[in-house]
């Protein structure tokens, strides 16, 4: 079973950290498009128009699909050079403190996040040039942040074994 579970939520983060960067490539050349646009006004050319607009929705979408990998590799800043001189029974006690610590982030990252989508949902609030309804961002940033949740909560779970059968860890 924990086999299982760790490809699916490998595969979940991967597929996030992808569309991530998929929409980073894609912000990339609208904003690359957008400046040559304004160097080449004087040939009838132009800014794309609601070009922040975008590339603000897109990257709060970016950073929301990066946490999930992130923590799962654990690549969120740690001071190893603290805990390498620690025993390895003290830094699995640590791993299981620290993503209880990061599930807790990641759930309330999500509650309030949740409560921003809703608000701008029964809000209305829409963009000033493309007129787009701002929770559709909201809502595309919010489903990164529930796949932190759960992956931080695997996390917690992973560790919590490694804990209690640290030669089933390894």
């Amino acid at each position: 079973m924990y086999a299982a579970l760790n490809r699916a939520v490998y595969a979940l983060s991967l597929l996030f950290a992808l569309l991530g960067g998929a929409v980073l490539i894609v912000l990339t050349l609208l904003t690359v498009a957008s400046v040559s646009g304004r160097a080449l006004i004087p040939l009838g050319l132009g800014p794309l128009p609601g070009d922040f607009e975008l590339v603000e929705a897109g990257v709060a979408f970016a950073v929301f699909a990066f946490l999930p990998w992130c923590q799962l590799n654990r690549g969120h800043a740690s001071v190893e050079i603290l805990t390498q001189f620690l025993p390895a029974g003290l830094n699995r006690i640590l791993d299981v403190v620290i993503d209880l610590l990061m599930l807790a982030v990641a759930v309330l990252l999500f509650r309030q996040h949740y409560l921003g989508t809703v608000d701008k949902t029964l809000y209305g609030e829409t963009t000033f040039i493309l007129q787009f309804p701002i929770w559709w961002a909201y809502a595309a940033a919010l489903s990164g942040a529930l796949v932190f949740v759960l992956v931080a909560g695997f996390c917690l779970w992973r560790s919590i074994a490694g804990l209690l059968r640290p030669e089933a860890a390894a």
